[in-house]
């Protein structure tokens, strides 16, 4: 049988390792290729991780909870058997003896030969490296462990106590055992949150004690530096651009207290990191539909024989994923002192879930004509909509697009995905009495259009390359190639 191995996947270029929250497969199981098996946690996602290839989950690497680097073998899948290896040569007889006949029905038996006849045995087969052998023995000495009470700790258990590395790190430095920590996380897994929350809340104890009725202290800024840290520049940087600490409130009589689940707690840091980091700007154009519309209608019972719905958003994702070329800066992104241009045009189109937002990536979309970039479309929302996504689905866009003009919105002025320069807000499209030339004089007429708006970090794109952009998409709308 063939093993074909399960590693960590990268989940993100700034994610080292990842956590196995829970093994939705046990040994022995058969698996299907593509179907989820594990499910991992990490610092920013947590997802379910597909099997590579079909055949029979025959050893399970990694225990629940146990944290391990992007590339360690988690499992290994057993395959259909692979075609058998070539029989080594017989052993050469000894001097003296007597071939044997070449039709004789049998081989006669034979005592092993001594050591000193032996022929020298091969040498071992290369494997794929393993994860180190002292991470994992201590990692099955710790599930081995016994708690208190004498018995083994348990997987749930394992993970909550295997929080993500800044967890640790933050615990470490206050010298914080994270079994006092409550998590609201996974089996009571502590995040981020909850440390922060939980130092908050060790820190006011004391004043609390003095003057139980002093008012509640003010919400603290993000990222408090622990008590004596000296405060260096690359360390007020670390603070303000990789983590965000949410303000608290007091709970006024009525209110009701929901936590916030995983996307939206992801969604919200990820937020205030991009806004703290992008000088946003916003300019707007408003574009005529016109064109596109008769292009719609005179394609669309080809397009439904073809099982394909071409949206609005579909032309505008075709129409950018051409523009972006010829202005690479819009595709661009800042990394350090540098301008870091990407080689492929990636779009991120952002999808409702109701509640929550993903952003799906199409990637390389100027290889794509437009039938084809509309299925891309439907199938990402498909399965972003049914949480099917796998995670580099959701990674690597160069430029974003977002459309609330489908819910009504007039224009918007989203904000810019971290990682990148530039987002496209798609308004409404509205039926509006406009000025046209039409023979040379100027008439009243009726036409489909739409406000656009385009936000982009100001440290990378000027507002008239902001202009250019916007008068170019334009154009390319309003004369939008039949064959495209």
């Amino acid at each position: 049988m063939a093993r074909v191995e399960v590693t960590m996947p990268q989940m993100g270029e700034s994610i080292a390792e990842g956590t196995v929250a829970r093994w939705l497969k046990k040994v022995g199981d058969d698996v299907a290729r593509d179907e989820p098996i594990l499910e991992i946690s990490t610092d920013k996602v947590d997802a379910e991780i597909p099997a590579p290839a079909a055949g029979r989950l025959a050893e399970i690497v990694v225990p629940e909870g146990q944290t391990v680097p992007v590339g360690a073998v988690l499992a290994y899948i057993e395959t259909e058997k692979a075609a058998p290896a070539p029989a080594p040569p017989p052993p050469a007889a000894p001097p003296g003896a007597k071939p044997a006949p070449a039709t004789a029905p049998r081989v006669e038996e034979r005592a092993p030969p001594a050591a000193e006849e032996r022929p020298p045995a091969p040498p071992p087969r290369e494997t794929a490296p393993r994860p180190p052998e002292r991470v994992v023995r201590a990692e099955e000495a710790a599930a081995r462990r016994p708690r208190g009470d004498g018995r083994a700790e348990t997987a749930e258990e394992r993970l909550r106590r295997r929080s993500t590395p800044l967890v640790r790190r933050i615990a470490a430095e206050h010298g914080i055992d994270l079994a006092e920590v409550p998590g609201t996380g996974r089996a009571g897994r502590v995040t981020k949150q909850d440390i922060l929350a939980f130092l908050e809340q060790r820190e006011r104890a004391p004043a609390a004690a003095a003057a139980p009725a002093a008012a509640p202290a003010p919400p603290r800024p993000p990222a408090a530096a622990p008590p004596g840290e000296v405060l260096t520049a690359d360390r007020l940087w670390e603070l303000f651009y990789s983590e965000v600490r949410q303000p608290e409130w007091p709970v006024r009589e009525g209110d009701r207290v929901e936590p916030m689940d995983r996307i939206r707690r992801l969604t919200a840091a990820h937020m205030v990191l991009a806004k703290r980091i992008a000088a946003h700007v916003h300019s707007f154009i408003e574009v005529d539909f016109a064109r596109i519309d008769r292009i719609r209608q005179q394609h669309r019972a080809r397009w439904e024989e073809q099982g394909v719905r071409v949206s609005y958003t579909a032309f505008v994702a075709w129409a950018c994923a051409r523009v972006l070329r010829e202005f690479p800066r819009v595709n661009a992104t800042v990394s350090g002192d540098n301008i870091l241009y990407r080689g492929d045009v990636n779009i991120g189109i952002a999808v409702d879930l109701d509640p929550g937002l993903i952003v799906p990536v199409i990637k390389k979309a100027d290889e794509l004509n437009l039938v084809g970039l509309a299925r891309r479309i439907v199938d990402l929302a498909t399965r972003a909509r049914e949480r099917k996504l796998k995670p580099e689905e959701i990674q690597g866009a160069t430029f974003s697009i977002t459309n609330p003009g489908v819910l009504g919105t007039l224009v918007g002025m989203p904000i810019i995905p971290e990682g990148t320069s530039a987002i496209l807000g798609m308004g409404a499209i509205e039926k509006r009495p406009v000025v046209v030339e039409s023979d040379g004089a100027d008439v009243l007429a009726i036409r489909p259009r739409a406000y656009f708006s385009l936000g982009y970090d100001h440290r990378l794109i000027d507002g008239a390359d902001a202009a250019r952009f916007l008068a170019r998409l334009r154009a390319v709308l309003e004369s939008f190639p039949e064959d495209a």
